[in-house]
């Protein structure tokens, strides 16, 4: 935790207005914040989320694999986090730290911005730890895109609608810091 805090002088901005960002590494960005804030020596002010994988149970729900998702599938995320976290996926003994959603008790994180679209394999997973954010009473703006899949703006970076993901995820960041 403090190898950016002893490299904070290589950039204008100081730590303490650092966020936690990450676009496939979303739920590692999630994770990240959870320890920083128990182990306060950072304090991220924000976190920008974008189609986190929050929820290594998800590799348990059958009802997935109906799901006509793209770039990201059901055996995508089974392969992610049993790679990530080998035979612990979905049991008892998986921690916070690795995956996100496990966190019972999400107050005094920073406030976040969620991004992900309604196709993604991850939406169900990242529409729920926003309420809870929110409901621990985190400010937690939540994007959905309609249509949209996971990793849809890198696939389609012209796209218009890729181009106003941007420009949302910029103006969340700009007000964040």
């Amino acid at each position: 935790m403090d190898w950016p805090s002893a490299r904070a002088t290589c950039t204008s901005t100081s730590i303490a207005s650092r966020s936690t960002v990450a676009s496939a590494g979303g739920g590692i960005a999630a994770a990240l914040a959870l320890l920083a804030h128990d182990r306060a020596e950072i304090r991220p002010v924000f976190q920008l989320l974008l189609y986190p994988m929050l929820d290594d149970r998800t590799t348990t729900r059958t009802d997935l694999d109906t799901l006509k998702v793209r770039v990201w599938t059901p055996k995508s995320n089974r392969y992610g986090w049993s790679s990530y976290l080998g035979d612990a996926v979905a049991g008892p003994d998986v921690s916070p730290y690795a995956a996100a959603a496990r966190r019972e008790d999400l107050t005094g994180l920073p406030p976040a911005w969620i991004g992900v679209g309604t196709l993604d394999l991850f939406h169900d997973e990242d529409v729920e730890y926003a309420r809870r954010l929110s409901d621990s009473g985190v400010p937690c703006d939540l994007d959905v895109i309609p249509g949209a899949f996971h990793g849809f703006d890198l696939v389609f970076p012209k796209a218009e609608v890729s181009r106003e993901f941007w420009r949302r995820q910029a103006r969340a960041l700009k007000g964040a810091l």
